[in-house]
């Protein structure tokens, strides 16, 4: 039996018309493959067909930025979703790998405005590795969350870059919360329209 998922996501996330991209390691390939099989469990899930998920291999998990830059430059996905296991070993290139693409996938992130998802297992054995790229013997596959999280984070993405946002409720449900965009009728203001969901 899998265990549950720690993290939630909405029941009605519509991703029909989002495009993931994969991009996995071939380093740890029996794990990263249980991985990716997860993501497309999640992704699907979440109406994304067959055809918008795209799935590239790169030889390890340091080449995970720089894949990740050029297919987000490239326009061709809404997210993308970096998914590959690093083990500790006995010397420190587990600790300077781990960070380097931590680091490096936050940068694209922020650099490129694309939604890419951290899908790097860093575990300190292969049993950690197991409990979290499999539903067997109690684990729970991650990759299913990566994928959900990839395609909520690209509905926020085109809802955030849309005129007006979101429609419906969502203007005020965020004025209420004090990200403007709101019109405050006791002191006669009128509603401004502006491009996003602030």
């Amino acid at each position: 039996m899998a265990a549950e998922s720690e993290v939630s996501f909405s029941d009605d996330l519509d991703g029909s018309s989002i495009r993931i991209g994969v991009l996995r390691t071939r380093w740890n390939d029996e794990h990263v493959s249980s991985l990716v099989d997860g993501i497309k469990a999640g992704v699907k899930e979440c109406k994304v067909t067959e055809e918008n998920i795209f799935i590239k291999e790169v030889p390890g998990a340091y080449e995970l930025p720089y894949a990740a830059k050029l297919l987000a430059m490239s326009g061709t996905v809404d997210a993308i979703i970096c998914c590959g296991v690093l083990i500790k070993g006995d010397t420190y290139h587990f600790e300077y790998i781990s960070d380097a693409v931590t680091k490096g996938i936050m940068d694209v992130n922020l650099s490129t405005m694309t939604p890419v998802v951290y899908g790097v297992l860093n575990c300190v054995d292969e049993e950690q590795v197991k409990k979290r790229a499999s539903n067997e013997n109690g684990g729970h596959n991650h990759g299913e969350d990566w994928g959900k999280t990839a395609v909520e984070m690209a509905i926020m993405k085109k809802e955030a870059m849309s005129k007006g946002g979101a429609a419906g409720g969502k203007v005020k449900a965020l004025a209420a919360m004090g990200l403007g965009g709101g019109a405050d009728k006791e002191k006669g203001d009128k509603a401004v329209e502006k491009p996003g969901f602030f």
